[in-house]
């Protein structure tokens, strides 16, 4: 059993966090913390989780669903603050995500240096080292961990923001481990930091929603050779249980083909941009 020591920041983890408790004049959040977490992982929960707990409010759902031992969690990719909502819905029900990365990310002297600190796993896409990646992602959901992964692979380019075409990761870890896919879907970070933006819209303070959801059934599909026709259609199942929890939380109905770059003539990775200027 992992134990949790509480500090001074402290509140109960299943209290309201959104409920201004006055302590001195002063608002008090929790901050948990895990030592079993690498002192980098450690450092970012304690400068970032006061932050989101103070600037949003939270309409979580799902924690049930959240499995024990190694998992893969995916999600839907449409602002660059959403990854924070996702892990922090993690984090406070005592599961410890760790990420796949783009590289560029990890280039950074100071953050890559924290990245690595906290064994986030750095990904180099479109390359052929990309496979470092999956070996690294399978041995941490063998090791019992929670994987993290973004099978978009970069910030949706569908224009209402719906979950666009997956990539095949999160599948071949899932085959591979015969591991459960949980899929988390979020909704509310665009109305503070709006895609490849870079004004924060902090007031009135905007809901976070997240919703987990029961494990993508993947049944039929495990102990068979996972060829390009299986993996498509495995993470074809999850793209559409992402989707349809985003069509419960915002009341719509999700265009009825997916959106993929390659057809709308659109980079796939970075800022978009047509695909004859990146050749």
């Amino acid at each position: 059993m992992v134990h949790h020591r509480r500090g001074t920041l402290d509140i109960d983890p299943v209290a309201d966090h959104n409920a201004k408790t006055p302590l001195l004049g002063r608002l008090r959040v929790s901050t948990p913390s895990d030592h079993s977490r690498p002192l980098a992982y450690r450092f970012v929960i304690t400068i970032l989780r006061p932050l989101l707990v103070l600037l949003t409010k939270r309409d979580w759902a799902g924690e049930q669903n959240l499995p024990e031992g190694g998992y893969v969690a995916v999600t839907n990719h449409y602002s660059y603050l959403e990854p924070f909502v996702f892990g922090l819905f993690l984090i406070d029900h005592g599961h410890t995500p760790h990420y796949l990365g783009k590289i560029e990310v990890f280039k950074n002297p100071v953050i890559g240096a924290i990245l690595r600190a906290a064994e986030q796993i750095p990904v180099r896409r479109e390359s052929g080292r990309a496979i470092d990646a999956y070996r690294s992602a399978v041995e941490a959901v063998r090791g019992g961990r929670c994987v993290a992964i973004y099978p978009e692979g970069t910030l949706t380019r569908d224009p209402g923001l719906w979950p666009m075409r997956g990539k095949t990761g999160a599948a071949r870890v899932a085959l591979e481990t015969g591991c459960p896919v949980i899929p988390i879907t979020t909704w509310g970070a665009a109305d503070i930091l709006a895609p490849y933006g870079h004004r924060l819209h902090l007031f009135p303070r905007k809901t976070m929603i997240v919703r987990a959801g029961p494990p993508v059934d993947l049944e039929d599909l495990q102990g068979i050779e996972a060829t390009p026709e299986v993996l498509t259609e495995a993470t074809a199942r999850i793209m559409a249980a992402l989707t349809s929890q985003l069509e419960e939380i915002r009341g719509e109905r999700a265009p009825a083909t997916r959106f993929d770059p390659t057809e709308h003539g659109i980079t796939s990775t970075g800022k978009p941009k047509p695909l004859k200027e990146a050749s």
